[in-house]
């Protein structure tokens, strides 16, 4: 077993929304939400070229990010390391993960050079 337990891996299949927060490296922080999939225990994400997290991510690749509900009050938050994937077999790996996931990328996909694909390691993981 990784960074992630069976109860907080279980918890994180069952949401798609994350919170994720970047930071330039003037350590100025960005907040987003995002829909996500999960290979093994990394977190995937997928964003546009020209946004924020993607420039913040290119001068800090430490980002945290959380999955929660409200009622009752539980949370799992993830601090990691966050990979840039543009092109290549495993970007094709990820896309097919994502795409199997969201009917809404099936019904309008893209390819590579499109938009990149965020590939989050964690390295500490905190829930209550």
């Amino acid at each position: 077993m990784g960074a992630l337990t069976l109860e907080q891996l279980s918890f994180l299949k069952a949401h798609e929304v994350c919170r994720l927060a970047t930071a330039s490296k003037d350590a100025t922080p960005h907040v987003v939400p995002l829909i996500y999939a999960l290979d093994g225990e990394d977190i995937v994400l997928v964003t546009d070229y020209g946004t924020r997290k993607l420039s913040n991510l290119k001068e800090n690749k430490r980002v945290a990010l959380v999955v929660d509900d409200y009622r009752p009050n539980k949370a799992v938050m993830i601090q990691g390391e966050c990979e840039i994937i543009e092109s290549g077999k495993e970007y094709l790996r990820l896309l097919q993960i994502l795409f199997d996931r969201f009917e809404r990328y099936r019904t309008n996909p893209w390819g590579e050079g499109e938009s990149p694909i965020l590939k989050i390691r964690p390295v500490r993981v905190f829930s209550w």
